[in-house]
């Protein structure tokens, strides 16, 4: 799957501590590759301390925010 970050998103995960941005990234990964988690909905996926807001369109996850609680 293409992931597109919107320019939120990515300032957000660019300036978060390391733990923090790897976390995201799983988040990613796990939306990207999981079938279950790709639902043309507005949706979101949770970690340990960090959150991302998502939709996918066919091949395209598109990340539209992401946050930490740290």
């Amino acid at each position: 799957m293409k992931i597109e970050l919107r320019q939120l998103a990515a300032s957000v995960l660019f300036d978060v501590p390391d733990a923090m941005h790897e976390e995201i990234i799983t988040l990613i990964d796990t939306v990207a590759t999981v079938p279950a988690a790709q639902v043309s909905d507005l949706a979101a996926a949770f970690g340990d301390w960090c959150w991302l807001v998502y939709t996918t369109h066919g091949d395209v996850v598109e990340v539209l925010d992401v946050g930490c609680a740290r």
